[in-house]
């Protein structure tokens, strides 16, 4: 695969990220989210150590990420739901009603 070497800024730091060339604008808005994360993890205390800041701001990011998942779980739950009851509902009508 061609990587192509893409900087990004995050909290006044330049990084180097190795990114497939069509994920490339994925990355960036990825970067940029992560940035604004990680200034409002920071507020106005410009001592707090970096390291720390990431971590609770990762967090941040993995519980909002695990709240989606459990959200579509809960979707995909009730869609397969409606599904079966709507297959019980077809199995039940007399042959030659359903066409």
């Amino acid at each position: 695969m061609n990587n192509e070497a893409v900087n990004v800024h995050i909290l006044d730091r330049e990084y180097t990220i190795g990114v497939e060339p069509g994920e490339r604008g994925s990355l960036m808005a990825a970067a940029k989210l992560l940035d604004t994360r990680m200034r409002e993890v920071r507020g106005s205390n410009k001592m707090t150590a970096v390291d720390r800041i990431a971590v609770l701001a990762a967090l941040n990011l993995a519980h909002e990420l695990q709240q989606m998942r459990d959200e579509q779980h809960q979707r995909q739950r009730e869609f397969t739901r409606i599904i079966d009851d709507l297959q019980h509902r077809l199995d039940q009508l007399p042959d030659g009603t359903a066409r």
